[in-house]
């Protein structure tokens, strides 16, 4: 166990229910450090959201129940903190930044008072400093006259002055890690580049780390240092920004690029969108859980699940083929991979 930020090892998160057990998340394992931004992407149903989930402690057990691994952060167990160590962690040293602002906002309360109660209670602040601080945060976000908007209840917030202020609220206490749930998903693109500068700014200014859970490899392009790959509740791949985009070694992770589009208009290049649908989670299936939607599937692939192993340096692949010379995006078929 290293002198890591945050450590994760081996996670496992299953859901007990009548249909059978959903792995949800099933054997994840990465580092972050201070300052650092990792970038967690994956198709809907992948177990990005879960992880983050489980290390928050925000899963009810039953039906979740941790069947394996560990997350440390600062050295200290997650998932062996009492109740009340955890609460002390969540919202002011780990804070998070959940999907959808409408749903994760109260409507009955004032946004000034929702970012202002993590603040009194983990900073012991009076209520009126508090909602003075608020003020200040709205303003930091980009929240226009936020003198007045603070008095505003959610609703009279458009989608993305909501994510704003979920913002805000994550960030009120200065926390070490900030966990953001697709937080561009619902926003047209003009603000979802606004919301990624502004997390970048934000960064910048304090320090904080980053896991920024997508499933949009376009997102994470120029902000993450490293990414996580995930399918099926498992990482196939994991390695530095560099490393995914310019080397990347699983077929799942050929696909999620091929179905980016392109901003440059002189390339004449179709989407190439990955056939199929994630699997059940009650039902994987056998061998590598991406074969049924694998282009170069062999019959070992079926049989045989492949085990995460490092090629190079840290970066690393659940494939059969990873490292094997001519399997490489482009040149697999050439190379007489192709079923």
């Amino acid at each position: 166990m290293g002198d890591h930020l945050l450590e994760v090892k081996d996670l496992k998160m299953y859901f007990h229910t009548r249909d059978g057990v959903v792995k949800a998340v099933d054997g994840v394992s990465y580092d972050l450090d201070k300052g650092e931004t990792l970038g967690v992407v994956g198709e809907s149903g992948s177990g990005k959201s879960v992880t983050a989930l489980t290390m928050m402690r925000l899963i009810a057990m039953p039906p979740g129940k941790v069947e394996g691994g560990y997350a440390l952060f600062k050295g200290r167990s997650l998932l062996d903190m009492k109740d009340d160590e955890i609460r002390h962690i969540r919202g002011n040293e780990m804070a998070m930044i959940f999907q959808d602002p409408m749903t994760s906002l109260n409507p009955v309360y004032r946004v000034g008072r929702q970012i202002a109660e993590p603040l009194i209670v983990h900073k012991g602040m009076s209520r009126k400093d508090a909602l003075a601080r608020a003020v200040e945060l709205l303003r930091l976000v980009g929240i226009p006259n936020p003198e007045a908007r603070v008095r505003d209840y959610p609703h009279q917030f458009s989608g993305g002055m909501r994510q704003r202020a979920m913002i805000a609220m994550a960030l009120a206490c200065d926390p070490d890690i900030l966990i953001a749930d697709e937080p561009t998903t619902a926003l047209d693109v003009t603000i979802q580049a606004q919301i990624i500068e502004l997390m970048q700014e934000l960064q910048q200014r304090t320090g904080s780390a980053i896991i920024m859970i997508t499933h949009d490899l376009g997102v994470v392009a120029d902000m993450a240092d490293r990414i996580l790959v995930m399918y099926a509740g498992r990482m196939v791949e994991y390695g530095t920004t560099d490393e995914i985009f310019y080397k990347p070694l699983h077929p799942y992770t050929w696909g999620l690029m091929d179905s980016v589009p392109t901003h440059d208009m002189t390339e004449k290049r179709e989407l190439n969108p990955i056939k199929g649908q994630p699997p059940s989670l009650v039902n994987v299936p056998s061998g590598c859980a991406f074969h049924p939607r694998c282009p170069y599937v062999q019959q070992r692939c079926i049989t045989e699940e492949p085990l995460f192993k490092i090629i190079e340096g840290s970066h690393g692949s659940a494939c059969h083929f990873a490292g094997d010379p001519g399997f490489v995006r482009g040149e697999a078929e050439l190379a007489g991979v192709s079923a």
